[in-house]
């Protein structure tokens, strides 16, 4: 009996499938992030989560790979979906990638998903309107409300999608944010925050801020988190349908470091990534002290926001995301929101 049940606890504990020959497969088995191919996954009687992964940034594969790390740190399934713009042509990464892994809005927006995530995108210094895709994701922000139980935004996603759905500003901050800051806790018992410190640390890289001001006027949105340094630093919606993250928890240890050497060879002459290299001596190697927090943060969102409360039927996730539809329906008649039907 323990044999059978210890066997059926390595199946159920691997947790992400995705396709056998997508490159992030090597870097995480190499990290022991238990990960399974198509192949193995339909051999499993339990219905997976189907996450859909809207990766806006340039860095395409190295994102997804650290997305993946985190969402495949649990003891349950996920079909992954990426998706990428079809408005903009990507420049770092290969389009035989872009072929191979990666769909279009128009080819899912039949679909419902379990969960989203937007990544962030370096395109803050632009007016929303001016961002070459911004009609394309007014598109898909107004499907996920209707069509995602549950969707998280990052960094610029998360001030493109307040600003979409409720009218929140961005603003120019008078230098580049970068660095690795101490965020507090604000509201301890949001299931988000199950097994946290009244404190963590998150990588944040940014050129623009949302203030608290501008989110607190907003009744159905609550401050979750926020740091001395970084201003806001989590939102979510009060039904818990959106989560809005302006930082980079999913960041690698050398993801700042990597931004910062870039910015340099531009010759923007960046300041040094605050609290993230030894003596602040970019010559040292930088120090994790995130990475804790950061599987902790997916796994509850992963488990207490999409798996214990999205339907077992996935045609039902339309009826059940009408609590992120209720919303949206009322920023329409603000104008903040387009009247499309999905």
């Amino acid at each position: 009996m323990l044999s059978e049940i210890t066997a059926g606890a390595k199946e159920i504990s691997m947790p992400i499938k995705i396709p056998a020959d997508l490159p992030a497969r090597q870097a995480l088995e190499g990290e022991n992030i238990f990960v399974i191919t198509e192949d193995r996954a339909v051999r499993q009687d339990i219905r997976p989560l189907e996450i859909a992964i809207v990766n806006l940034m340039p860095t395409k594969i190295a994102t997804e790979t650290q997305l993946l790390r985190l969402l495949g740190n649990t003891p349950l399934q996920v079909n992954v979906t990426l998706l990428r713009t079809a408005e903009h042509a990507s420049k770092n990464t290969p389009a035989t990638h872009l072929d191979r892994f990666y769909q279009t809005f128009d080819e899912i927006r039949h679909r419902t998903f379990d969960g989203m995530i937007v990544t962030g995108a370096p395109v803050e210094h632009m007016p929303f309107d001016q961002v070459d895709y911004w009609e394309e994701l007014r598109a898909i922000m107004g499907y996920a409300c209707c069509n995602v139980y549950s969707t998280l935004y990052i960094c610029w996603a998360a001030q493109a999608a307040l600003y979409y759905y409720y009218g929140v500003p961005k603003h120019t901050l008078p230098r580049k944010l970068s660095g690795v800051y101490r965020n507090r806790v604000l509201a301890p018992s949001c299931r988000l925050f199950r097994g946290f410190d009244d404190e963590f640390r998150a990588p944040h890289s940014r050129h623009t801020e949302v203030r608290r001001e501008d989110v607190e006027k907003v009744g159905v949105l609550h401050i979750l988190a926020d740091s001395p340094e970084a201003g806001v630093s989590m939102v979510e919606a009060q039904d818990g349908s959106q989560v809005f993250v302006t930082g980079h928890l999913e960041y690698d240890r050398d993801t700042l470091d990597a931004e910062y050497r870039r910015d340099r060879e531009r010759g923007l002459n960046p300041r040094v990534p605050e609290n993230y290299y030894p003596d602040d001596n970019p010559q040292c190697a930088p120090r994790v002290g995130w990475r804790a927090h950061a599987h902790l943060f997916y796994s509850n969102w992963l488990n207490y926001y999409v798996y214990q409360e999205t339907p077992y039927h996935m045609p039902q996730i339309r009826k059940a995301a009408g609590h992120g539809c209720s919303v949206a329906t009322t920023r329409r008649t603000k104008g903040f929101l387009d009247e499309q039907t999905f």
